[in-house]
């Protein structure tokens, strides 16, 4: 790998704002210089494929000018692609996006159920051996490309299922996700009565609270399941029963936001995110803060950190370490990778991958204060144990921590406080799941982006579309299909698609290629930044696959072995099929779009395969919008084809006349 001061030369010839002087050749035979025009590179020359340059010779631009022009019609030209408005927007948007509620809800659970402490020792090996050199991976992959998670791959055809792979992922995502965002909506509404209605003070509570001796479940569970999900009517997974209208009118109420946030594209959600991914950590402070000064907290701060040494050597451990790294990073969904193809083309990818990486993992351990701490008070109020009152996941963001709320003095600002930080959290991740969406769609589609209308109604019947398919999760039994889809969605398939993506990257694409590109962009990085790529060079070849085929072979085992429950409930055997199914389909997609791509080829088999996997001649073409929006010179071309080259004894001569004349 070269060093990074040898690139910068390289890197401005890549930049189409900046013209490449004028080429000189020389003609053999007579010593005639020909001058050819300054061109753009073209296609092929930015794919590292040699081209020659057109020599312009008397003869030829004659019989250039005799001949009728082409009928050919240009191509049309491309909608200017949009860029963030500043380096900023971008950081606050990935960091929207990563920082996510399972920094909030999942990350404290598994730290204490996973020896406390001890648990962050896998779980920043996981960062710097997979997170790290994943992430880096598709925020070079997007910049470089300047193209969503379907368009990229023209740098590799042979692996476009990977985007569509990814988009089905997202896909998934987004149509569970929002829901969880309409679940806030109805809790946020339900913050502003006084007593809270899921409170020992609440009049309808007096029953649950006066007899504790025959009472199995606390306010707030009877809260959440009868009067929120409505599960205590519906037998399973095969009797959803009708929709929750409430909750319908908070799903729409939440797309209806999702839409007008992304109307413009990055123009308007860049300016959200710095109230929507900023507001979060202004309300973990606070509660840090306010934690701190109740009884019982220091117990849920030791409960939370306190080191169990024999877990390390546990698989389970390493296996809850790598998948909370995996998917709070939002690894392989495509979001990351279109934020990214809006940068700059000389953005630094290396530093904003270690700013956001460690930003988000410290954001989950810092997290974890704020809610041990609150969970401590209430365990000595209740006289029970911390393990007794610390659940994951939904169990936590809408029973545990919202009882534990209702506890302190003005339980109506922090519920109220918390609950706008849960909706900060979750419309940033949906942020970039829908943008990785509308990329794709828009890139393989571009009469869309230079049509607002157009673009305005994609987005609206796009939005229109999840909202009608997410009313099955908000019915009686909702919680149910819920739970199925958020359980595989995010499975073995989409670890499937990011250990293609790397092995692709690294074997088929070329790491070399691929280590090389990033230098390119970022030529006025400092020098630790190439010594920084043989690190991540050595993770994308060897580690991060193996890594990534440990958790997969962990999630086949478990999912053998361990039946698919909520609560008390175990799903049957075709509920479980049917979300292996979800996962098959999103990874069939690599196998589908390579037997595609192969098929488009001629030749023997093993010429189609080697044909698949070279990077198109339109690879890397969208970079010219970047620098041609800023600075754009006409090529101009020098009419004057022979000029004489002039030897020492020419001016020897004029100069012995120069003499004679004088």
């Amino acid at each position: 790998m070269k060093p990074l001061t040898e690139q910068c030369s390289e890197h401005q010839k890549k930049s189409a704002g900046e013209m490449p002087s004028e080429e000189t050749r020389t003609a053999p035979g007579n010593g005639v210089t020909v001058y050819a025009a300054p061109t753009r590179e073209s296609p092929a020359q930015q794919n590292g494929i040699a081209s020659s340059h057109d020599v312009i010779s008397p003869v030829s631009q004659s019989q250039t000018a005799n001949q009728p022009p082409s009928s050919t019609p240009a191509p049309p030209a491309l909608p200017p692609r949009e860029q963030w408005g500043g380096k900023y927007e971008f950081l606050l948007s990935c960091i929207g996006y990563c920082v996510g509620l399972g920094n909030v809800w999942r990350f404290p659970y598994l730290c204490y159920r996973n020896g406390g402490g001890v648990f962050l020792i896998p779980y920043f090996i996981m960062l710097f051996f997979t997170g790290m050199p994943l992430f880096l991976m598709e925020l070079s992959l997007g910049q470089y490309g300047a193209a969503g998670p379907i368009t990229v791959w023209k740098c590799c055809p042979l692996l476009k299922g990977i985007g569509i792979g990814m988009l089905c992922v997202s896909t998934l995502v987004c149509l569970y996700y929002n829901v969880i965002i309409a679940w806030t909506f109805y809790y946020l509404g339900s913050s502003f009565q006084s007593p809270l209605p899921w409170s020992c003070d609440a009049l309808q509570n007096i029953a649950f609270c006066g007899n504790k001796t025959n009472v199995t479940q606390s306010p707030s569970e009877v809260f959440w399941n009868e009067k929120v999900l409505g599960v205590v009517n519906s037998k399973g997974l095969h009797d959803p029963g009708p929709v929750r209208w409430p909750l319908a009118l908070c799903l729409l109420a939440a797309w209806v936001v999702i839409f007008l946030c992304m109307l413009k594209g990055i123009r308007s959600s860049g300016k959200v995110v710095y109230v929507t991914a900023t507001f979060p950590y202004f309300v973990l402070v606070v509660l840090i803060i306010r934690g701190a000064t109740l009884e019982g907290s220091l117990n849920g701060v030791a409960f939370y950190l306190t080191p169990n040494w024999v877990h390390l050597a546990n698989a389970q451990v390493w296996n809850d370490a790598a998948s909370q790294i995996f998917y709070s990073l939002g690894i392989g969904v495509g979001g990351l990778l279109s934020m990214a193809s809006y940068n700059k083309f000389d953005n630094n990818v290396i530093r904003d991958t270690i700013v956001i990486t460690i930003g988000n993992c410290g954001t989950s351990f810092f997290a974890g204060f704020a809610i041990f701490s609150i969970l401590g008070h209430m365990a000595w109020r209740k006289g029970v144990p911390v393990g007794e009152v610390a659940d994951s996941g939904p169990g936590l963001a809408f029973v545990a921590y919202p009882e534990a709320l209702a506890l302190l003095p003005g339980s109506v600002f922090w519920s109220i406080l918390f609950f706008l930080m849960l909706f900060m959290l979750g419309v940033d991740t949906l942020f970039g799941n829908m943008e990785g969406i509308c990329t794709a769609v828009l890139d393989e589609f571009p009469q869309l982006r230079s049509n607002l209308k157009h673009k305005t109604l994609f987005l609206a019947l796009l939005c229109f579309s999840f909202y009608l398919m997410g009313l099955l999760l908000i019915t009686d039994g909702g919680i149910y299909w819920f739970t199925l889809i958020d359980s595989f969605s995010t499975s073995f398939g989409l670890i499937i698609i990011t250990l293609f993506m790397c092995i692709g990257i690294s074997f088929f694409y070329g790491v070399n290629q691929f280590c090389q590109d990033i230098v390119d962009m970022i030529c006025r990085c400092p020098p630790w930044c190439t010594k920084l790529l043989w690190y991540f060079k050595a993770c994308w070849v060897v580690f991060t696959p193996f890594l990534l085929t440990f958790i997969l072979t962990y999630i086949f085992i478990e999912m053998y072995r361990t039946p698919l429950r909520y609560g008390t409930y175990v799903y049957p055997t075709w509920g479980k099929a049917l979300g292996v199914c979800m996962g098959a389909f999103c990874c069939l997609q690599i196998l589908i779009w390579a037997i595609v791509a192969v098929s488009k080829e001629s030749g023997t088999l093993k010429d189609r395969f080697q044909k698949s996997i070279r990077p198109l001649n339109s690879w890397r073409v969208n970079n010219i919008n970047m620098t041609s929006q800023e600075q754009h010179v006409e090529p101009q071309q020098v009419e004057g084809p022979f000029t004489v080259n002039l030897t020492e004894a020419d001016f020897t001569a004029m100069n012995w006349e120069a003499i004679s004349e004088a």
